[in-house]
């Protein structure tokens, strides 16, 4: 991936020593460990709705009631049933 955009950032004396401290722990730039916090924060739109799908298929099963019974039951949460 090239590095085409500058970004300039002031960071407050405690958040600079806690990404500074990680750039030392990591050996790596103070920027890569920034590189790294964006891309872990703010991940592409299709890894984020991966991550739902696989979330959502791997939820137990629950019971429903059978079809008519739960038209009732959205009914009576909608407030229109008895």
């Amino acid at each position: 991936m090239s590095l085409d955009r500058r970004l300039q950032l002031l960071l407050d004396e405690e958040r600079y020593e806690r990404v500074a401290a990680a750039a030392r722990e990591q050996r790596i730039s103070v920027a890569a460990v920034i590189r790294d916090a964006i891309d872990q924060s703010l991940a592409p739109v299709h890894r984020r709705r991966g991550a739902a799908a696989r979330s959502i298929l791997s939820a137990s099963q629950m019971e429903v009631p059978p079809g008519d019974g739960l038209l009732g039951e959205l009914e009576t949460l909608r407030g229109g049933g008895a």
